[in-house]
């Protein structure tokens, strides 16, 4: 039994080659040198004129009458005019120049064709061979073997078909690296997507952990103050006492369940922690090993009239400025930080900015994820993030950290 899905493969490519569409357009030439993008279209055009008046040149020599020679010239500028956005048209159009513009040629060329003509024909060639998969391809080397074997001359017919082989090779190896580096540059930005995801869930199931032991402290205060009510107040009803017994045994139940939680957060690599969450009150140790780290900063805290910061947000407060440090020291040696808190009647602001870089950035290894991490601490508390470059050159990191969350988040 006859395999027909070779036979299937070759018909689709015969007509791919001779009347389908081109493929999707390749990367254009100068992409990786924009500046001489701008200039290549009118020196492109220029260029053309000049193959035009050269074959046109050429032709009138050989005695062509001015009508057939404008026709040949015409012919053999326009595969290159195809050339950069349609390479299949393009290489149809010199077939079809090789075949037509055949006459009157001097002795000694290789074949009946001016010299513009052949070597634009190679180059026509080389691009689209580089350019079609390997059906095509193929099609492409055997029809283009028609005017080389037919109006060639015998003793220089087997270097112009070892050179049209060399351009198939040569032209194929191109086309596998290409796809190969797109292969490559896809999945280098599959692997930096799916890095970048990982952090993010990484430094969400931290913030979970951290805002596990705040709430779990204060449900333990609730848990205990609820037990020991009944006892140092006195004459407590009974359904007072029952009701602080309810309290209390919600509490501990809520507190199991929490635990359970982090069972499910943290890893096994990652241990209780033993010692308590830091909060607005420790920036100023934090900023003091900064600065004996050589990191000149300075600290400007405006707390609360009353001193009161929920734990959730003083430890987000705190987790933002030690990131925003972290990276001026990575990305802005030698910069000066400030480091500015403000307290409103409705939440707290943070800010970290860093003056212009007096030195390269650091290696560190690869890009971090600290953005990614301070603006989830800041939006985990409903609040807002803004990262960005100043007008001097330097850079600040910025949140918003609610007291309280609105009332539409979860």
């Amino acid at each position: 039994m006859v395999n027909r899905h070779p036979i299937a493969t070759a018909l689709r490519a015969l007509r791919q080659t001779l009347w389908g569409p081109d493929g999707p357009p390749g990367r254009p030439l100068l992409a990786r040198w924009p500046r001489l993008a701008r200039p290549a279209a009118p020196v492109g055009l220029l260029a053309v004129l000049g193959v035009f008046w050269i074959t046109l040149t050429v032709e009138s020599d050989w005695g062509l009458p001015p009508p057939i020679a404008v026709l040949f010239a015409a012919m053999t500028v326009a595969p290159l005019l195809a050339l950069p956005r349609r390479p299949l048209l393009a290489w149809r159009l010199t077939v079809l120049a090789l075949l037509i513009c055949t006459f009157n040629a001097p002795a000694g060329l290789p074949g009946p064709w001016t010299p513009p003509l052949a070597l634009g024909s190679v180059a026509v060639v080389a691009v689209v061979l580089a350019r079609v998969d390997r059906p095509v391809l193929a099609w492409v080397v055997a029809i283009t073997t028609v005017p080389v074997l037919t109006l060639v001359h015998a003793e220089n017919r087997a270097a112009v078909l070892a050179l049209l082989g060399a351009l198939a090779i040569v032209g194929d190896l191109i086309r596998r690296n290409r796809l190969s580096r797109r292969a490559l540059a896809a999945q280098t930005e599959l692997s930096e997507r799916e890095q970048e995801r990982r952090a993010v869930l990484e430094e969400r199931t931290r913030i979970a952990r951290e805002l596990h032991d705040v709430v779990a402290h204060h449900m333990s205060l609730i848990a205990v103050q609820a037990e020991t009510a009944p006892y140092r107040l006195t004459d407590v009803p009974a359904p007072a006492a029952a009701e602080f017994a309810a309290i209390a045994g919600s509490a501990r139940d809520a507190l199991t369940d929490m635990r359970r939680l982090l069972g499910v957060l943290r890893s096994e690599a990652t241990g209780p922690p033993t010692a308590p969450q830091p909060d607005l009150g420790d920036l100023g140790a934090m900023v003091d090993t900064a600065r004996r780290a050589g990191l000149p900063v300075t600290l400007d805290v405006d707390p609360p009239v009353d001193g009161r910061v929920p734990a959730p947000v003083g430890l987000a407060a705190y987790r933002i400025v030690q990131e925003g440090l972290a990276n001026a020291a990575r990305h802005a040696a030698g910069a000066a930080v400030r480091v500015t808190v403000r307290a409103h009647r409705s939440g707290l602001g943070v800010r970290v900015e860093n003056s212009p870089a007096d030195a390269r950035p650091t290696a560190d290894g690869g890009p971090g994820h600290g953005l990614t991490g301070m603006r989830e601490r800041a939006t985990s508390l409903g609040g807002t993030f803004t990262a960005g470059p100043l007008p001097d050159g330097g850079y600040a990191v910025a949140a918003e950290l609610p007291y309280q969350a609105e009332s539409g988040d979860a």
